[in-house]
């Protein structure tokens, strides 16, 4: 681990901590079986805010060989809403680019194809680069051309000089990602086409903080973008972002839209105004986040632990990393939860990280049929409940713990 004294964006070491969170595990770190009861490392996760660029950043790295490891248990596909919104993302592009079999559409951190597939479909050409061994074998069966490795701008470099520029580029979730931001930035630069594309998208900081997000961080995510902070950072690599959109997904995100020579849209204009305007872009917008984030902590547990002292059966959804920092945050594990449900196979017959509750198949809901359920991916909530009809219609009951803990 490595912790920086300097923004990963503009260099200030003026960077000051609004939200200590301690030492927790790494969210997507699940237990195997036969390693139950050893230690497991934990990091510690300090959330810090740069008055130089307004960039809101973690201040320790954790080695993404060991964040992304082969056997990394995130394969994006298994969620409904997601594919709904990457499919949307894509029928979008394409209309509005008119790509065809010349174009190319490159995907950075592109998963098991869950976005790239649409394109594939189309008839359009595409690229995907990922570090997650498994993930890339499930994007290659779907037909979807895989770099297996982490972008870089060497690798951007590399590609570029074989003539495979991109027309579009999208990159998900990523962008946060990555130690190295002005490397990262300066690689789509080199990859992209002179007309082309650039369309990435993240969890958004203002909705992150006025909704109490805090589940949102943990040691994958350096970075909490704002417009603020994107708009320099792109600058400084030579693309304008030129459109914004806010997305409901993943509790409020931000599409942007960078280019070369393009007109800045009212839509960019409009939310920076809107920023200024409610100091985001000032370390006193954040000031009372670690004051909200310990109430909705100590709601979650008084409402969780009182209705197990009531002598109800609770059992969780969704072992998401947001749920690892949810469970080990509030200290909600083993004693609280029976186990933990979760459509992904590649997660069942492990162990949550830190708190080392079961994970299961979803079958095990109506088998079981605990009184609560406590949705830990309470972004997908709808999705989840809807899944879940049969067991609400038995009388069972959820529980969603952010952005206030509320039963269902």
């Amino acid at each position: 681990m490595v912790k920086i004294s300097q923004c990963r964006s503009c260099g200030s070491e003026d960077l000051s901590v609004f939200l200590a969170l301690g030492d927790l595990p790494l969210s997507d770190g699940l237990v195997r079986p036969e390693r139950l009861g050893t230690p497991e490392p934990r990091f510690p996760l300090d959330v810090a805010f740069c008055a130089g660029c307004s960039l809101v950043q973690i201040l320790e790295t954790v080695a993404p060989e060991e964040l992304f490891q082969d056997d990394y248990p995130y394969f994006s596909s298994f969620s409904d809403a997601l594919l709904r919104h990457s499919e949307g993302n894509v029928k979008a592009r394409l209309a509005e680019r008119e790509l065809g079999p010349s174009s190319l559409v490159v995907e950075l951190a592109s998963n098991d194809g869950y976005l790239l597939q649409y394109y594939v479909r189309a008839g359009v050409p595409v690229l995907g680069i990922d570090p997650a061994e498994g993930p890339v074998a499930a994007a290659r069966e779907k037909g979807v051309d895989t770099i297996h490795d982490f972008f870089t701008q060497g690798l951007a470099k590399r590609l570029a000089a074989e003539g495979r520029r991109a027309d579009v580029m999208h990159g998900n979730n990523v962008l946060a990602h990555v130690a190295d931001t002005n490397g990262f930035v300066q690689g789509i630069a080199t990859l992209l086409k002179p007309d082309g594309c650039g369309v990435f998208e993240f969890p958004y900081i203002k909705d992150l903080i006025e909704h109490t997000e805090f589940d949102t961080i943990y040691h994958e995510h350096l970075c909490y973008f704002s417009l603020s902070a994107l708009v320099p950072l792109f600058a400084r690599h030579g693309l304008t972002l030129f459109r914004v959109e806010r997305l409901p997904i993943h509790g409020g995100s931000l599409r942007i839209f960078v280019g070369r020579g393009r007109a800045v849209e009212s839509s960019v204009t409009e939310l920076l105004a809107l920023e200024r305007e409610v100091g985001i872009d000032r370390l006193d917008f954040y000031r009372d986040f670690s004051r909200r984030v310990d109430r909705l902590r100590d709601d979650l547990v008084q409402l969780v632990r009182g209705l197990k002292a009531e002598g109800k059966r609770i059992a969780a959804y969704g072992a998401a990393a947001k749920g690892a920092i949810m469970v080990n945050y509030t200290g909600l594990g083993s004693d609280c939860f029976e186990w933990c449900a979760d459509r992904n196979v590649h997660k069942q017959g492990r162990y949550m990280p830190g708190v080392q509750v079961p994970i299961v198949s979803p079958d095990r809901v109506l088998e079981d049929q605990p009184d609560y359920l406590v949705i830990l991916p309470w972004n997908f909530k709808d999705e989840i409940m809807e899944q879940q009809a049969a067991y609400a219609q038995r009388g069972g009951r959820f529980i969603i713990p952010a952005p206030n803990p509320t039963i269902v």
